[in-house]
């Protein structure tokens, strides 16, 4: 018997009639809502049964799903014999579980399947279907009592499949239903690695919360400002810190604490990275081992569970010897670390996770393909198990399999991406709110004409090194963590619909989603398109001596409107996701409601007082740039509309 073919064209690649789940499943298979007999939403108490491979951190994400739907959580070892029970088990346990969903899982033919990973089955089912062996009966119409099983080849899968669940629940559960679900790339997630004010505490924090809910599960630290992360690399994380310290990013040891808790909770590996720089590879510096393992010792006090080394920017090599040398100390740190951490019944919740390594050239395209190819072989010996990272050909490259299967050839394994995406360090005035092409044409740096492969392969890990406005950038986090997880059912443009709603229906104090659909597209420095449209038909129709500006004036207030009720919201709130979300994006959403508002004045002739759009404190925010010494604060101007709109109201300026 055979279940599901997982080899399944794009074209029945689907989200369920009546659901909108995301990242977007591989297959999901539902009976039709309109002959079901009942919704979930008429139970109030569920019950829990879990095997002993669900760890804790799972078994809280349950509980926090169903509490925060309403419901009474309960847990037992057997099904109740009333209600509804949520089963959790694993893949072929043998224990309570896994024994009952069997007939559902066994013959799950992905299970040996290459470049599959978090492969979990979710089933909404009657008791009665337990031990039946066809998908017919399983979506036969369901009443009442529904029951619920996700199994999972291990514990995280299981946590990924209740993201699921808990957006069906949100939705409302009617009629049965069965996930076949897995995901493409092993590590998604982030890279805090631009040249910039490192993220507070609360804006990590929240950032994990996200990720857990949209099944990304990588975090490496690596914030270039970040002095203990490199000028003072080797020595610890101070206990204190003044005002002025934590305004540019500096972390306490007690912050530092908090942070990995929280991504404990949230299933995301908290990756700490240390920048030591040309030290690594310097032949006088016989210590450079020792030193990185105190650090990495005192980092592991503080809930560090996995570590990175970053020699990035710091010169390209071509010595032979030193080449040879940071293969051999890297190699020599992994060992290191087995030897203190790895050892044979250490808990699986003690042990280290293996190192990630960002190298000198992590952009091959720096030197020509003889030196590439050398640089990369000398990193063969290292341990099949490091993570060495790339950012394709140029420094700006988006993932494809090209530049993959290359440097794959090079090292004799696979790698891992570093993607430049979102990041705004090079363009700070900039916002990358828009769908992914959008972001790739806006981005001076990115090709425009990049496109996401159909069918990615070959690599372990994408991680995106996002904006400085830490909030804003969850809208690309999102499309990046549907894409890594279904590269084939990626669909650009549906995907941002999908994460604006996200982020601006469920994180913010209200609903303002519409309203940000709305200002996104003037935020982006290249302008709205429907500005663009309208300033020009405008402009024709002055030169033609019957100026009609009145879709023109139609448009200017609803983004006005817009801006207005996302500003009063956001304020208003006392929720900390909204003042973080409203200090990231209030230098562009105050520039474009005035740029507006004086558009609108001037159109209908009602001569409003210029507003300084260069220097006025609303529009400013500081940044934070450079590394090591060189480190320094500056202000600069939020730059919105700045192609088309602002031009034309210093054209209607002058028009007076």
């Amino acid at each position: 018997m055979v279940l599901i073919n997982p080899q399944i064209s794009k074209a029945q690649y689907m989200a369920g009639r009546g659901y909108s789940i995301y990242p977007v499943p591989k297959v999901i298979l539902q009976e039709d809502p309109e002959k079901s007999e009942g919704t979930f939403s008429e139970n109030t108490s569920i019950n829990i049964i879990a095997e002993s491979g669900i760890d804790e951190v799972t078994l809280n994400r349950a509980r926090q799903i169903l509490k925060e739907q309403g419901f009474n959580v309960e847990f037992s070892s057997h099904m109740s014999e009333r209600g509804t029970n949520l089963l959790l088990g694993i893949f072929s346990s043998e224990e309570y579980v896994s024994e009952r969903i069997d007939a559902w899982t066994h013959e799950f033919d992905i299970l040996g399947k290459d470049d599959a990973y978090d492969k979990y089955v979710l089933m909404v089912f009657q008791r009665r279907m337990l031990g039946m062996k066809t998908q017919e009966d399983l979506l036969k119409p369901i009443a009442k009592e529904h029951q619920i099983a996700i199994v999972g080849e291990n514990t995280d899968a299981v946590f990924h499949g209740l993201a699921t669940l808990e957006q069906m629940l949100e939705q409302g559960i009617n009629g049965g239903v069965v996930v076949y679900d897995w995901a493409d790339v092993k590590h998604r997630g982030v890279i805090e690695g631009y040249y910039g004010v490192p993220y507070s505490a609360e804006v990590t924090k929240d950032l994990f919360r996200f990720m857990a809910r949209y099944k990304l599960n990588t975090y490496m630290y690596g914030a270039k400002s970040d002095p203990y992360h490199s000028r003072y690399w080797s020595e610890p994380y101070p206990t204190s810190i003044t005002p002025e310290q934590e305004k540019v990013g500096y972390l306490t040891q007690e912050m530092m604490k908090d942070i990995t808790s929280v991504a404990r909770e949230c299933k995301v590996d908290f990756i700490w990275a240390i920048h030591p720089g040309k030290a690594f590879a310097d032949p006088e510096n016989k210590d450079i081992i020792r030193q990185i393992m105190g650090k990495f010792e005192s980092m592991y006090e503080l809930g560090v569970r996995q570590f990175g080394v970053f020699v990035d920017d710091v010169g390209v090599p071509s010595d032979t010897n030193v080449l040879k040398l940071c293969a051999d100390n890297l190699a020599a740190l992994q060992n290191a670390i087995d030897r203190k951490w790895n050892r044979p019944g250490v808990s699986p919740a003690d042990t280290v996770k293996p190192l990630q390594y960002v190298p000198q050239l992590y952009a091959y395209s720096w030197v020509d393909e003889e030196k590439a190819k050398a640089f990369f072989e000398t990193l063969k010996p290292v341990p099949e198990k490091v993570d060495i990272y790339i950012t394709g050909a140029n420094v700006w490259s988006v993932p494809n399999n090209y530049d993959i299967a290359k440097v794959n050839g090079w090292l004799g394994k696979r790698t891992s991406w570093w993607w430049n995406y979102l990041c705004n360090d090079s363009d700070v005035t900039k916002l990358f709110v828009a769908d992914a092409y959008t972001n790739f044409r806006d981005e001076t740096h990115i090709f425009s004409t990049s496109s996401l492969e159909e069918n990615l392969v070959g690599t372990n890990s994408i991680i995106v090194n996002p904006m400085q406005q830490g909030e804003l950038s969850k809208i690309g986090l999102f499309s990046t963590a549907d894409y890594t997880w279904n590269t084939a059912a990626f669909n650009n443009y549906r995907s941002w619909e999908a994460a604006v709603r996200a982020v601006g229906g469920s994180a913010l104090l209200a609903d303002l989603s519409e309203d940000l659909f709305n200002v996104i597209p003037a935020l982006r420095y290249y302008d709205n398109d429907k500005f663009e449209y309208l300033i020009t038909r405008y402009k024709q129709s002055v030169e033609k001596g019957k100026p009609a500006p009145g879709s023109l004036i139609a448009e200017l207030k609803k983004v006005n409107a817009s801006c207005s009720q996302i500003e009063k919201n956001l304020v208003l709130s006392s929720k900390l996701s909204d003042a973080l979300f409203y200090r990231d994006i209030s230098p562009w959403l105050l520039k474009v409601e005035s740029m507006t508002e004086e558009a609108i004045g001037l159109l209908e002739g009602k001569n409003p007082a210029p507003v300084d759009y260069e220097n006025d404190p609303r529009f400013r925010f500081e940044i934070l740039g450079g590394m090591g010494e060189h480190i320094k604060m500056a202000e600069r101007t939020a730059e919105p509309s700045a192609k088309c709109l602002l031009p034309f109201i210093y054209w209607l300026r002058d028009q007076k």
